[in-house]
């Protein structure tokens, strides 16, 4: 079974339980079997968005479950690089631009996303295209 990625939005309704995508990321999970691959900028970004303690239990699910950080290598900044330059009219962030380039050192298309304006535009090695999973009604 191939990986998944999850971005951010997923992450961020699943720490928050006022979210309103917070029962589809629980009932996604709950039912999802393989391997979930967290890039190390998304667990940055998310943190961003929740409070001290969604922070800590978060944290703790990501040391302890049947996910994987990914981090992102120094060597690999050179090639994220153009990877923001040719998207540049999406203002894309680091994060995005990290997911791009992780997907495609992994071999990866699946995505857990609420982004899926600029996700539907990103492109891996080849033209593929991202496969947008569908999560959340």
């Amino acid at each position: 079974m191939q990986p998944m990625i999850a971005d951010s939005g997923f992450l961020v309704a699943l720490g928050i339980q006022r979210d309103p995508r917070h029962e589809a990321a629980k009932a996604y999970l709950r039912r999802f079997k393989g391997q979930l691959v967290v890039p190390a900028p998304v667990v940055v970004e998310t943190c961003y968005f929740l409070s001290t303690a969604a922070k800590a239990r978060m944290l703790d699910w990501l040391s302890s479950g049947p996910v994987k950080v990914a981090e992102i290598p120094l060597h690999a900044y050179a090639e994220i690089g153009p990877i923001l330059v040719r998207y540049a009219k999406l203002d894309p962030d680091f994060t995005d631009a990290a997911i791009v380039w992780l997907a495609g050192k992994i071999g990866c298309r699946g995505i857990l996303t609420v982004d899926t304006r600029d996700f539907g535009v990103y492109r891996l090695k080849g033209g593929r295209k991202f496969e947008m999973v569908k999560w959340f009604g």
